[in-house]
C-alpha cells in the first residue's frame, strides 16, 4: 500500500468522528484494534521498514541514567535509556511530560538533580560551560518550527554555526553550505539567497536540518521535526530523518506527537508517562501491548 493510499484510509477513519463510532465494549475494543493496525502498516515505507538497531553489544551514543529533576513539583524521575550508533529513539508521551526537558538535558542546558546523562560515553552532568560547549558540537539540533534567523538567507543560516565553531575557511563554508541542502533535496543555487519567510514551512523545516548537519554531528536532536506540517511533507522529513540514519550512520532522538512518523523512523520509542519511562521497546511492541495505557494513548494518537 502507497503513502497516498494509507494517508486516504486514515483520513476517512478520522471523518468519521466519535459520534459515528460503535458504542460499548465491544465498539471500543473493534475501534482500538482498528487504530493499532493502521498504526502497524504505518511502520512500513515504500514496502520497508525502518532499519534496526545495530546490536545490543554496541556502546551507547546518549545514555541516560536514572535521571531525575524537579522544579517544585518532580518533572522525571528515575528516567533510564540508551541509543546506540544509528538509533533512531523517539520520545513519545502525553504534554508536559517532560519530553523537551530531556532534550535540553541532552545539551546540557539543564542538569539532572539525580543520575547522569552520557554522551559517547563521557558523563556531562559536571561539566564546565566550556567543557559542554565542546560536547554540543557532537550534536545537531533541530528546533520545533525550525527556528531559523529571519535577518539572514538561507546560506548565512547554515554557515553560522561553521563560522562560531569552526576554523574553516569561506570557500571551505560555501561548499559544506552546498553539501548539506543537496542532502535535504534543496537545490543550493534556488533557496541559498532566500530568507526564511520566503520558503515554505516544509523548507525551512528542510534548512533547519541542514544547519543542524553543518558541523557533521554524529547525533541529531529534533524537537517536533514535523509539528505543524501536511501530511506529505511530514512523509518527506520523516524520509529525511530516515536517510540521516541508513546513509551517515547518525544517532537520533526525537521527540514527537506525530505517532505515524515516529513508527516510521523510529528503531526504539521510549513513552513517558507519570514523570518515568512506561515503555521502551520498538514501534512492533508498542503496538503489541496489552498494557491499558498504551492502548489509550495509541487510540487517542
Amino acid at each position: 500500500m502507497d503513502d497516498r493510499e494509507t494517508l486516504r484510509r486514515n483520513e476517512q477513519t478520522e471523518r468519521r468522528g466519535p459520534d459515528r463510532r460503535p458504542d460499548g465494549p465491544r465498539g471500543e475494543e473493534r475501534q482500538s484494534a482498528s487504530v493499532r493496525s493502521a498504526i502497524r502498516s504505518e511502520l512500513a515505507v515504500d514496502g520497508r521498514q525502518a532499519p534496526r538497531k545495530r546490536g545490543p553489544d554496541a556502546p551507547p551514543v546518549v545514555q541516560v541514567d536514572h535521571v531525575s529533576l524537579a522544579f517544585d513539583v518532580p518533572i522525571l524521575e528515575d528516567v533510564s535509556f540508551a541509543a546506540r550508533e544509528g538509533e533512531t529513539m523517539a520520545i513519545v508521551g502525553e504534554s508536559g511530560t517532560g519530553k523537551s526537558t530531556l532534550l535540553k538535558l541532552l545539551l546540557r542546558l539543564l542538569v539532572p538533580d539525580h543520575g547522569r546523562v552520557l554522551i559517547d560515553g563521557e558523563d556531562i552532568t559536571d561539566l564546565t560551560f566550556e567543557e559542554a560547549l565542546l560536547v554540543r558540537q557532537k550534536m545537531g539540533m533541530v528546533f520545533q518550527g525550525a527556528a531559523l534567523f529571519d535577518s539572514m538567507t538561507v546560506f548565512e543560516n547554515i554557515a553560522y554555526p561553521l563560522r562560531e565553531h569552526t576554523h574553516m575557511n569561506e570557500d571551505e563554508i560555501d561548499a559544506r553550505v552546498k553539501e548539506k541542502l543537496q542532502f535535504v533535496d534543496l537545490d543550493p543555487d534556488r533557496v541559498m539567497e532566500q530568507f526564511p519567510a520566503e520558503l515554505s514551512g516544509g523548507m525551512r523545516k528542510r534548512v533547519g536540518i541542514a544547519r543542524g548537519m553543518a558541523n557533521n554531528a554524529d547525533i541529531m536532536l529534533y524537537d517536533e521535526p514535523t509539528s505543524g506540517l501536511d501530511p506529505l511533507t511530514t512523509t518527506t522529513i520523516t524520509r529525511l530523518i530516515m536517510k540521516l540514519q541508513r546513509e551517515l550512520g547518525v544517532t537520533s532522538i526525537v521527540v514527537s506527537h506525530d505517532i505515524r512518523s515516529v513508527f516510521r523512523m523510529a528503531t526504539q520509542v521510549a513513552l513517558l508517562h507519570d514523570h518515568r519511562v512506561s515503555f521502551l521497546g520498538t514501534p512492533e511492541e508498542m503496538t503489541a501491548s496489552e498494557d491499558k495505557y498504551i492502548q489509550d494513548f495509541l487510540g487517542g494518537a
